[in-house]
């Protein structure tokens, strides 16, 4: 809960609020949060609780910045770095996960290292971000790979952590991300890794090797960012995006492992959101590219079936 001196007709609209998350009324839970920010303060939810603040100034009609496309997004890529860490975040809704990510980040997850955070907005919300935050506003037409790239391009520490808003960190994250990338022959890393007897059935592994890092928290070196990895921006919906791009990793002669980081996983918003037939519809076509490029690769897998079908 915040520090900030709050009006008493706005006092209690923050808890009632945090009822209604809880108990899944999300809707009743935006509309109290539209209630808060019209009588001038903004709500975020922390591992705490949540936090009131006044917003920034310029109010409500402060004009929004234009969206840009994202070629038109500047690259850092050519310049020099300058933290341990990039940390990546896409909105495409719910700004409040991610809000509560990036906090967690800040007060346990850094580890002693320095980091910079950027988010990549695809959505229509005027969340108040930290002043110190990258943040590129994206149109709503955008896919999922190709706002990935977008923010990868802004990428100034050296090493590129790519996190879902679904994350919260409990300890310290960054260092063992970190530590692990410091072995060159690791390539790309992070807490859920999988692995695969054919390409076709994918089974969550403990590691330490994998055949892919799943895409809640992933974590490469910018090196690779410099020459050339980005996720597929036909991956217009999240899906299998994470495999292929550790499958372009391990296709470098790389690894990919399992790092063992403190992390809580809440619901992941844009799966819980999509309705079931059409989730279904675009995982489906995500993994078929993914086939279509990886199709006869098994010589990246961990440990492929053999002839009679057993690994």
């Amino acid at each position: 809960m915040s520090d900030w001196s709050i009006p008493e007709g706005v006092r209690r609209l923050p808890e009632r609020r945090a009822d209604a998350r809880r108990s899944g009324d999300f809707a009743a839970a935006d509309a109290l949060r539209e209630a808060i920010r019209a009588e001038g303060f903004e709500v975020t939810d922390t591992p705490s609780g949540w936090a009131v603040r006044p917003r920034r100034s310029g109010g409500p009609d402060e004009p929004a910045r234009a969206p840009l496309r994202p070629a038109e997004v500047p690259s850092l890529l050519e310049g020099s770095v300058t933290c341990d860490a990039s940390i990546h975040w896409l909105v495409e809704g719910w700004p409040d996960d991610v809000v509560r990510g990036m906090e967690s980040f800040r007060s346990l997850g850094g580890g002693g290292r320095s980091s910079r955070h950027v988010v990549v907005e695809v959505s229509p919300d005027d969340t108040p971000w930290p002043s110190d935050a990258d943040v590129v506003r994206l149109p709503m037409d955008v896919g999922w790979g190709a706002a990935r790239n977008a923010g990868l391009k802004r990428s100034t520490g050296k090493v590129v952590v790519v996190v879902d808003g679904s994350i919260e960190v409990t300890g310290d994250v960054l260092g063992p991300l970190i530590g692990a990338l410091e072995d060159r022959s690791v390539g790309v890393t992070g807490p859920f890794g999988i692995v695969s007897p054919d390409l076709h059935e994918f089974q969550p592994s403990d590691g330490p090797d994998v055949d892919a890092v799943e895409g809640y928290l992933m974590a490469f070196r910018r090196e690779l960012l410099i020459e050339g990895l980005r996720f597929d921006e036909k991956f217009r919906f999240y899906r299998t995006a994470d495999i292929e791009l550790s499958f372009q990793v391990k296709a470098r002669g790389l690894r990919a492992t399992v790092t063992p980081v403190p992390v809580r996983r809440h619901e992941h918003r844009t799966w819980a959101a999509t309705p079931e037939e059409e989730r279904a519809r675009l995982s489906k076509r995500n993994f078929y590219r993914f086939l279509d490029r990886w199709r006869g690769r098994t010589d990246l897998l961990v440990r492929p079936a053999g002839p009679e079908g057993k690994a």
